[in-house]
């Protein structure tokens, strides 16, 4: 695949300033003139391909971790609090929103959490709720945080991955009976015996630190009941480290902490059960086939669907992929992408998106292809699952799990064979979210875009009650 001119003058500024080097000398360290660095570093031109080896020589910096998609993510959230009607007098260009993104990531990051706070300000305002007179609360919820603070490390957490991964090494998980393995581990290392919950309990997981006795529910399938002992195993062994992450991430509440303190137990759990290199050869020779790759690794679809969604391991990238999980009545549950397509923070997903199809061939794998108003074309699969483990009147919920990458990727997928990948005319077109998609024909639209003015005929009744300017 082409890569297009980069523009990645904050980071070769950042390389430079880690090394201590003034701009003469950095630039006489790479080979080029003081006068080309400085354009460089204030992107005012891209880097050459000559440079970027020089910098991979150099610095041993991998090339691949320049032209990374974290500012991709950045600015599709920047674009759409842009989108709000609060800034309806001013449309930025795609070459300011680079620019912010470039530059000034930190001044992005605070403007989507104003406009975020601005939003639940209005949306507490607007339902009253019997509160009249109350402040609205300005702050970023705990739980949104915390998907923000995955999203923006793009869902990978390199210490606790390579911790996972030796520690699955030494189990030789993915060799034999995984359950055997951890409980096993378990009972060796840290003195906790696994054992079975008794019929009324409805626990998933229950530890005892006093009895040292783990329990989990009678009714758990192998790869839940395997994951809930994994996560066990990271309470005990991973803690340090999960601490230093949290350190790090200076969150504003205790809550936040603890929430990503449960994102990061599952973290490590899903990268011991599926370890890093084993899995990401196992999905290069299987075509990321999820259901052989499910049966390879003893674990369940969705795990296998997200963990595909994580292998952002520097140097050893897999295919950049988009994962995505939603419930029957349209919510976005679990999300992340390493493609250039990015959900939407709010608002339901298209409609047009065969997710939603799912629901009606449960059992299936549906593909499709799809494009996006921006021009780039995905191979986007789509499956349900259903959680129920308890009998007949227990709560089943169940969830569609989307899955997908960018077309230049489609061969490395068993899905894409036998799809006319060649003909533009055969993907579907499909948005983000109503609320910033321009197309202005879809009839299936739910709201009108923002920022666009609406045109009423009472003359003509056309499929769409409106036109859009």
């Amino acid at each position: 695949m082409a890569i297009g001119k980069l523009f990645i003058g904050r980071k070769v500024r950042d390389i430079r300033q880690a090394n201590g080097a003034t701009q003469a000398q950095f630039a006489d360290m790479v080979g080029i003139s003081t006068s080309y660095l400085n354009q460089i570093e204030n992107n005012q031109r891209p880097v050459s391909a000559s440079v970027l080896l020089s910098l991979a020589e150099k610095f041993g910096i991998d090339i691949t971790e320049l032209s990374s998609g974290q500012n991709d993510r950045l600015m599709s959230a920047l674009t759409e609090a842009l989108s709000d009607p609060l800034f309806e007098t001013y449309s930025p260009s795609l070459q300011e929103l680079k620019l912010v993104t470039q530059n000034a990531p930190g001044f992005a990051h605070a403007l989507i959490a104003a406009h975020q706070a601005y939003r639940r300000g209005n949306e507490q305002l607007a339902s009253l709720d019997d509160r009249l007179g109350a402040a609205p609360s300005q702050e970023v919820t705990p739980y949104d945080e915390v998907r923000d603070f995955f999203h923006f490390v793009d869902n990978y957490i390199h210490d606790l991955d390579l911790a996972a991964e030796q520690l699955a090494t030494e189990l030789k998980l993915g060799e034999g009976e995984n359950y055997a393995a951890l409980s096993g581990h378990l009972e060796a290392k840290h003195g906790v015996r696994v054992v079975r919950g008794e019929a009324g309990d409805e626990a998933i997981r229950r530890f005892d630190p006093v009895g040292r006795i783990l329990t989990v529910s009678r009714y758990a399938s192998a790869p839940t009941r395997d994951f809930q002992i994994a996560i066990q195993i990271a309470q005990l062994a991973a803690a340090t480290k999960i601490d230093q992450v949290l350190k790090q991430a200076n969150f504003r509440s205790e809550e936040a902490v603890e929430i990503c303190r449960m994102g990061l137990y599952n973290y490590f759990a899903g990268a011991l059960i599926l370890p890093y290199r084993s899995f990401l050869t196992a999905a290069r020779d299987l075509r990321h086939d999820i259901e052989l790759l499910a049966a390879r690794f003893e674990a369940s679809l969705e795990q296998v669907c997200h963990r595909l969604s994580t292998l952002q391991r520097p140097g050893l990238k897999g295919v950049p992929i988009f994962f995505a999980r939603i419930d029957r009545a349209g919510n976005i549950t679990k999300r992340h992408s390493a493609a250039r397509l990015q959900f939407a923070r709010f608002g339901a997903a298209c409609p047009l998106w065969n997710a939603h199809q799912a629901f009606e061939t449960p059992g299936r794998i549906i593909r499709q292809t799809a494009e996006t108003p921006d021009g780039v074309r995905y191979l986007c699969i789509a499956t349900q699952v259903s959680k129920g483990s308890a009998g007949f009147r227990a709560a089943n919920p169940r969830y569609a799990l989307a899955l997908g990458c960018e077309i230049s990727y489609a061969g490395a997928f068993v899905y894409a064979d036998d799809l006319d990948l060649s003909n533009r005319g055969a993907f579907d077109p499909i948005g983000i979210s109503c609320r910033i998609c321009e197309r202005v024909k879809c009839t299936s639209r739910a709201v009108p875009p923002l920022k666009r003015k609406l045109v009423v005929d009472h003359r003509v009744r056309n499929p769409m009650p409106y036109e859009i300017e």
